[in-house]
């Protein structure tokens, strides 16, 4: 089984965990963080295999629509999900636009994504509950 794996953008300090990221990995996907938009392309770059990016559109180093840009000028084919606040729309090239992180909505947008996945990961968490029963 191969699980999916996102590239997370996201503008918190490095150093602590991204509320993003550990939602994501909580589905039993796989996630690469950036922290920058320019890692973030770089990032894509080296790993273009990604199955979809996950962006806060408050990234300050490059404006998030030229990011969406910049991505797809290395995957054409990347599925988009920018994060941004309510009422603001300063990502309108993502493919997906969610106006609050809310944790359910990113995760049902990610299945979207890759449906067949995440029905080879839910089977597999069934057999591993039936494992221990």
């Amino acid at each position: 089984m191969t699980r999916p794996c996102f590239l997370v953008i996201d503008r918190e300090f490095a150093g602590s965990i991204s509320t993003r990221k550990l939602v994501i990995e909580t589905a039993k996907y796989n996630v690469v963080t950036a922290y920058s938009a320019l890692e973030a392309v770089e990032t894509l770059e080296r790993f273009p295999k990604m199955d979809g990016a996950v962006i806060d559109s408050g990234v300050n180093d490059i404006l998030c629509n030229d990011l969406v840009i910049r991505l797809r000028a290395i995957r054409p084919d990347l599925p988009i999900i920018a994060l941004a606040a309510p009422g603001v729309e300063d990502c309108t090239n993502a493919d997906h636009l969610l106006e609050s992180f809310a944790p359910d909505k990113l995760l049902m947008l990610l299945k979207k994504i890759v449906p067949d996945q995440c029905k080879e990961i839910e089977k597999h968490e069934i057999a591993l509950h039936e494992e221990e029963k």
